[in-house]
């Protein structure tokens, strides 16, 4: 069975490190929603147009958005979905 690890906390928190220490100690896949919307600065689809404006305004990506880019991410063998760094 597989199991999942799901990391919250405030921006800064540590989030990141923790995450990056589980990755390289036991090998798992870390998928940063941060960082796929980062990546989407360069990508030219209606979608990222709208990922792009959420985020200038400072607001939070609504969870719909975020299920389908992680989604899309993954299923496509994204680089954020990776093992091992």
């Amino acid at each position: 069975m597989s199991k999942i690890i799901v990391l919250m906390g405030a921006p800064g928190a540590g989030k990141g490190t923790q995450a990056r220490l589980l990755q390289e100690r036991l090998n798992l896949p870390q998928i940063s929603t941060g960082d796929i919307f980062r990546g989407l600065e360069n990508a030219h689809s209606s979608l990222a147009q709208e990922v792009r404006e959420i985020m200038a305004k400072g607001q939070l990506v609504p969870d719909d958005l975020t299920i389908g880019w992680v989604s899309a991410d993954a299923c496509a063998g994204g680089k954020f979905g990776k093992a091992g760094g």
